[in-house]
């Protein structure tokens, strides 16, 4: 009878059948494969684990995971630390005009304001209010704020509104003062976005000013318009 451990081609058509059992050494490799694993699997639930978790699960653990444990469980604090230093904020916050000191020119260092300074009776205004709470959940980083004009500055004329202060370490770095300058009438969160990108107050993830494509858009319209002229003259 044949050898079923000889190396010889008959012998791997027989064995990729399923008709004669894998060489020995063959056997070694997947009882190694299957062992190392299991022992991953041991090891990778720790990683969806919070910490909480981890510390209530740590009498279960073997002596051997308990580096593995450790491990895993300062990854998870840096995670949330590096987490909760980036999302400080996170929505648009309305603010008396006695906290305005407080609030925008004494915030933390370092950290980026962006106030709108509004009247509700203004339709800009209450439009400019829901981009801004738009882009303060998508830049949880930067410090978002509103304050009704009149609470900051007396008399303060409406062409003037809406009106943008832009701050940072207690120093004005940008204004948009004015319907025309915050964007004009039909302004949209992602050019609202990119004018604030341009400052260096988020960072955003657009590839161009979105203003851009409606430009070209009514050049080529102006284009083909000069051109279906020219053939008609």
């Amino acid at each position: 009878m044949q050898d079923p451990n000889e190396d010889t081609d008959w012998n791997d058509v027989l064995r990729d059948f399923g008709i004669i059992p894998p060489k020995e050494k063959e056997k070694d490799e997947i009882e190694e494969m299957v062992l190392e694993m299991q022992k991953e699997e041991t090891v990778k639930p720790y990683e969806k684990m919070t910490i909480a978790g981890l510390k209530n699960a740590e009498d279960t653990f073997h002596e051997e995971d308990e580096r593995a444990i450790e491990i895993y469980r300062q990854r998870r604090i840096k995670e949330l630390k590096a987490l909760k230093k980036t999302q400080m904020y996170g929505e648009l916050i309305e603010i008396p005009g006695n906290l305005y000191v407080k609030e925008v020119t004494n915030a933390k260092e370092d950290v980026w304001v962006v106030i709108h300074l509004y009247r509700s009776c203004i339709p800009m205004c209450a439009l400019l209010n829901n981009h801004l709470e738009i882009l303060a959940k998508k830049f949880p980083e930067t410090k978002f704020l509103k304050a009704t004009v009149d609470s900051c500055i007396h008399k303060y004329q409406d062409v003037c509104l809406p009106t943008l202060f832009i701050y940072r370490n207690g120093q004005i770095k940008g204004t948009f003062i004015g319907v025309d300058q915050c964007g004009g009438p039909n302004v949209t969160p992602a050019e609202l976005e990119w004018m604030l990108t341009e400052l260096g107050v988020v960072q955003s993830d657009l590839e161009e000013d979105p203003r851009k494509k409606f430009v070209d858009l009514m050049m080529s319209s102006v284009m083909r318009s000069s051109i279906h002229k020219k053939e008609d003259d």
